[in-house]
């Protein structure tokens, strides 16, 4: 894809705008909104055009070995788009390695495969690691509690199993805050009763 003088000229404008953001005016805008649409039809017509080769790499490859010498072209222009060789071009490729054009292209399709492998086995080997930096975190307050041995998860504070509750013994209040009565306050001593009242000798009348 290639700009020309005028659209090179919007294309300066927008950046300028993104970095440095500043009220534009109506031409500015349509110019952008203009350079979008243009953009997007390059990428639309871009796609179609592949879609076309990769079908037509596809009949030259069925029809071969006696379409070869169009099926290499083809190859080689797909190639330039960022495609990827799949099983057949490579078997395709092999059959026709008497040709030295089939030959070059076939050493070239195998390190394209062979980098595609490795990348397909990076992305699913690599782990992410806690950088440097992280890792005095747990020096300082409110950091992890201790480092965590090999095969062991970090364990957070928040982390630490609670205590179990130990059962209330029967008979006694769930409360722990509530004091304990004692015997006497359960079973108060009974009292003695009092003894009835002596009702005081009268005195006698006088003669």
């Amino acid at each position: 894809m290639a700009f020309g003088a005028q659209e090179l000229r919007v294309l300066r404008r927008a950046l300028a705008l993104a970095l440095h953001p500043a009220p534009a005016s109506a031409e500015d805008v349509q110019d952008c909104l203009r350079l979008a649409e243009s953009v997007d039809e390059a990428a639309r017509e871009g796609a179609r055009l592949r879609a076309f080769l990769l079908a037509d790499l596809s009949r030259y490859r069925a029809a071969l070995p006696g379409t070869a010498a169009g099926y290499l072209v083809l190859l080689e222009e797909t190639l330039a788009t960022g495609y990827r060789p799949n099983p057949d071009d490579l078997a395709a490729l092999r059959a026709l390695r008497g040709n030295p054009a089939a030959a070059a292209l076939l050493e070239r399709c195998c390190d394209l495969a062979e980098r595609d492998v490795r990348a397909r086995l990076a992305s699913r080997t690599d782990t992410p690691t806690v950088p440097a930096s992280r890792t005095r975190l747990t020096a300082l307050p409110g950091g992890l509690a201790r480092a965590a041995g090999p095969g062991e998860p970090v364990r957070k504070p928040s982390d630490r199993p609670a205590a179990d509750p130990k059962p209330n013994p029967p008979g006694r209040s769930p409360r722990p805050d509530r004091p304990i009565p004692t015997p006497g306050e359960v079973f108060p001593p009974r009292r003695k009763p009092a003894p009835p009242p002596v009702n005081p000798p009268q005195q006698l009348a006088a003669g």
